[in-house]
């Protein structure tokens, strides 16, 4: 009919970002009742293509915006599109659009997150900082209890505080600590 000629139309115009492609092609699959298949037919792309371009529109908002400013190109976005969870979507979109990364560089960075080989970076940097800040406390509280003051922490900051004792005297020793310590 007229809006799926309109639609089509639409679709031969160059200025168009993939993100307007992709909502061009959503329209006519739900208002002209296209499948997959037919409106690949009709546009004169692979059904592959087609699929790729609706898979755009299930992205998080803001890598939707980072395509259509161009930020990001078609090739960066489908990278996006294989990672299951939208905050690590989100997490190597800005690193690809900090780190001006080339699809390439994007699909390596995709590939190694996926094989969790990668410990993320912001994450390691949380850590060190932590354990920069635990390797203080840890000797005033050696020095307060005069033991081996161990911490356990991990990336979330969830963690315990382990004061060891060779034997009951010295247990009652850190516990009068304790007590002084309460006054």
């Amino acid at each position: 009919g007229m809006l799926e000629m309109a639609l089509v139309e639409n679709l031969q115009r160059e200025d168009l970002d993939s993100i307007e492609v992709a909502i061009s092609f959503q329209r006519l699959i739900e208002e002209c009742r296209l499948t997959q298949e037919q409106l690949s037919e009709r546009v004169g792309k692979q059904r592959s293509t087609v699929a790729n371009y609706l898979r755009l529109l299930k992205l998080p908002a803001e890598i939707q915006l980072g395509i259509r400013n161009k930020h990001l190109t078609m090739g960066h976005a489908r990278s996006l599109i294989n990672i299951e969870d939208p905050k690590k979507q989100i997490t190597v979109f800005y690193r690809i659009i900090d780190g001006d990364l080339s699809v390439r560089q994007a699909e390596d960075l995709v590939r190694e997150l996926q094989s969790g080989k990668v410990r993320d970076p912001e994450k390691l940097e949380r850590k060190k900082k932590l354990n920069q800040d635990f390797a203080r406390l840890s000797e005033h509280l050696n020095k307060i209890f005069s033991a081996k003051v161990a911490f356990r922490i991990n990336e979330l900051g969830k963690g315990k505080i382990v004061i060891p004792f060779e034997n009951p005297e010295e247990m009652e020793r850190i516990l009068g600590i304790f007590d002084r310590l309460n006054y």
